[in-house]
């Protein structure tokens, strides 16, 4: 069994915030820290330089937006998930931070086991988000029209149908390429075309609708 540790980098503007957050994922979750910064550009300094697992990442940056570092991010070559950990309100960013790419959103007045409860899905390739935006995220998805399903589901592969169910049950894209014995960026690319079709403007719009889905189909 490999030791190598899963590696994270965490961007807040607390000095104070980071060192203890940097315990937390040391050694709660057996992690290691490769890299720290409290600006959007040394941010994309450090991730450049260091390819980490993951990125846990504040709202607000000295100087800049975390929002406009996720859309950086986003725009490397190198695939990281993006964890948002902000002392802002979720129902006011959580949205707005999953649209331009990240993966999961939690408040700084969580307990630290929620925080890892956080983190662990989000390095998995999963989204979280708490039950009451989870439950936000669906009521949006009806409100803009069940009706309208069923005509956008005609626009799906088999293939791509068969991505939606293993999404639904809660599979990471390893775990999907895995069963479908093809490479992650297939999987990748999968879940670009489900969005797409679908008008989906996110990861946790797509897994939302994915089990509300499977859910109606008994």
């Amino acid at each position: 069994m490999s030791d190598k540790k899963e590696r994270v980098v965490i961007v807040d503007d607390h000095p104070l915030f980071r060192e203890g957050l940097g315990q937390l994922v040391n050694h709660d979750l057996g992690m290691e820290v490769c890299g720290e910064a409290e600006n959007a550009r040394d941010a994309l300094l450090v991730i450049r330089n260091t390819s980490p697992d993951l990125a846990i990442i504040d709202i607000t940056l000295k100087g800049s937006s975390g929002l406009e570092l996720i859309k950086s991010i986003r725009g490397l070559s190198i695939g990281i998930p993006v964890l948002v950990l902000s002392m802002h309100e979720e129902t006011l960013y959580a949205k707005p931070a999953l649209r331009v790419g990240a993966t999961g959103y939690i408040t700084k007045d969580q307990t630290a086991e929620q925080i890892i409860q956080a983190v662990r899905p989000v390095l998995a390739g999963e989204v979280y988000l708490s039950e009451r935006m989870t439950a936000s995220f669906l009521k949006s998805l009806t409100s803009r029209g069940v009706r309208s399903i069923p005509r956008r589901l005609d626009r799906l592969t088999d293939r791509e149908l068969k991505v939606l169910e293993l999404i639904a049950g809660g599979h990471t894209t390893p775990e999907i390429a895995e069963k479908l014995k093809v490479g992650a960026g297939t999987v990748d690319t999968y879940r670009a075309r489900l969005k797409a079709k679908m008008d989906f403007q996110n990861a946790a719009e797509l897994q939302h609708f994915a089990i509300r889905w499977m859910h109606e189909r008994g």
